[in-house]
């Protein structure tokens, strides 16, 4: 089994060493093993659970469930309500990509305007 210093953690994860602490401190990830001098040294599970944490993020997870979902992993009666959690973001995200394509589609909808107002300047000084 691997294990990774913070800084390689941090490296690894994407995540600043700040936001590993913070992470761990406010239970959003479970406690990282530590060595024999009580440095962190994290393992593939834990860069794993990493990998999740970002995904979460960056699809726009607030804080507050993040610590939940956290602290539901602490207990592994609770798979249903693991689920459930990632259910609701699913939907979560399921809702900004379709405003996320309205919001294309009036992009688009301007960008053909524009298009259509260079041709006929165009069309006009020929």
């Amino acid at each position: 089994m691997s294990t990774y210093s913070p800084a390689e953690a941090a490296e690894r994860s994407g995540f600043s060493i700040d936001t590993l602490r913070y992470y761990e401190r406010e239970g959003i990830m479970p406690p990282v093993a530590r060595t024999s001098g009580g440095r962190r040294a994290y393992s593939d599970a834990d860069l794993s659970t990493l990998d999740l944490l970002r995904c979460l993020r960056e699809t726009g997870m607030p804080i507050d469930r993040l610590r939940r979902y956290g602290e539901l992993c602490r207990d592994p009666g609770t798979l249903a309500e693991r689920m459930e959690l990632l259910r609701e973001h699913v939907a979560a995200v399921d809702a900004q990509i379709e405003q996320l394509r309205r919001q294309r589609a009036r992009l688009d909808e301007k960008l053909g305007w524009y298009a259509e107002q260079l041709r006929a300047a165009s069309a006009a000084a020929d």
